[in-house]
């Protein structure tokens, strides 16, 4: 029998309840619900989900505060839902340990799509070895060497860092704050700039045109997000 991956998903509107468990359910995986916080957060301690998907916006407890409470011990990714016009609550999100985001009012095939690339980032291909590949791009990690569509492309230290770190969230969305951190440390959380130079320069090292980038795209106030190509959907 094939594998059913088991989603928690979490919203106090029942309608919405009723749709993606119906929606999930007959594409083959296994749907739990919860209508809060409270009642997901007991829902994890019964069962670690493969995947949550969780509104931000809820009574009693909120999105953000059940996403703080289950990074403390859990690492499954978690796909917030939030309502047009929230950008600061995804960007707290994101930056709180979820791994994507669908705004509402949202499509199905959209929300479907995203679940399929959530879960497919759970178990890549190369983990563990001295490379990492994604679609059309390699990391030699060993040589420090970044090859994009098979042409070596030659970076500074802190670019490869940067596709490093892009490649191995592959399809993740990554804050502002969340990039600067990683790549120049805490106390560069606000410069902006910073991360804006360095995007700009490795577009035009990477993508055939930089103007109308395909794998390092913006996600608008929120950061970016690196979008693999060549690899089978």
């Amino acid at each position: 029998m094939a594998h059913r991956p088991d989603i928690l998903v979490v919203d106090d509107e029942a309608q919405i309840l009723r749709v993606l468990k119906a929606s999930l359910g007959a594409r083959g995986y296994d749907v739990r619900t919860a209508r809060n916080g409270l009642e997901a957060l007991e829902a994890v301690d019964r069962k670690l989900p493969e995947l949550m998907i969780l509104d931000l916006v809820m009574p009693e407890m909120s999105g953000l505060d059940v996403c703080r409470d289950v990074r403390r011990h859990a690492k499954f990714p978690i796909l917030v839902l939030s309502a047009k016009g929230a950008e600061g609550d995804k960007v707290a999100a994101l930056d709180a340990g979820a791994d994507d985001y669908v705004t509402k009012p949202f499509g199905m095939d959209e929300l479907l799509a995203r679940v399929r690339a959530v879960l497919r980032r759970m178990s890549p291909a190369d983990a563990g070895g001295t490379t990492l590949t994604v679609g059309d791009v390699v990391i030699d990690t060993e040589e420090r060497r970044v090859v994009v569509a098979g042409q070596e492309i030659k970076v500074t230290p802190k670019e490869y860092e940067a596709m490093k770190y892009f490649v191995a969230n592959a399809g993740k969305v990554l804050t502002h704050r969340t990039l600067l951190q990683t790549l120049w440390g805490w106390q560069s959380a606000d410069q902006t700039e910073y991360l804006r130079v360095l995007v700009n320069q490795l577009r035009k090292k990477i993508e055939p045109d930089p103007q109308k980038p395909r794998y390092i795209v913006t996600e608008p106030w929120v950061g970016y997000r690196f979008v693999p190509h060549g690899e089978d959907e």
